[in-house]
Formats: structure tokens, sequence, C-alpha cells
């Protein structure tokens, strides 16, 4: 899977989902639907884009440069 469209899903899901989700009903650890949507999607971003950095060959090749460990 490319890097750029990894780094898009936060934004395809955010802006495409919510339309769908627009919903007060179910609530989800209590919050409406649509609230539940968009806090999934701040988490899921962070760990997405951490995950875009970690498969980066720029920043593997910045560590290695710098003797760093690679996991």
């Amino acid at each position: 899977m490319s890097l750029k469209l990894l780094a898009a899903l936060p934004f395809i899901g955010i802006l495409i989902g919510v339309p769908f989700v627009n919903r007060t009903e179910p609530l989800v650890l209590g919050m409406p639907l649509v609230l539940a949507w968009i806090v999934m999607w701040v988490v899921l971003t962070a760990a997405i884009m951490g995950l875009v950095y970690k498969l980066d060959p720029t920043n593997r090749d910045e560590q290695d440069a710098q003797g760093g460990v690679r996991s």
C-alpha cells in the first residue's frame, strides 16, 4: 500500500464517514455515534501517522546515518 494512500486514510474516513454516522443514537461510551466516530479517527490518525513514519524509507536512512538501532 502506498504511503500517500495510507496517510490520506484519516482524511477520507472523517470526510466521507461522518455523513453516514450522523446520528445521536446509538451511544458509544456515552457519546453520540458521530462524536465517537470522530474521536476514533483522531486516535487512528495518530497510529497511522506513526506507521507512515516507521515505513518511510527516508526516516530509515536518517536513522542508519545517525547510528541508531533499527526496530
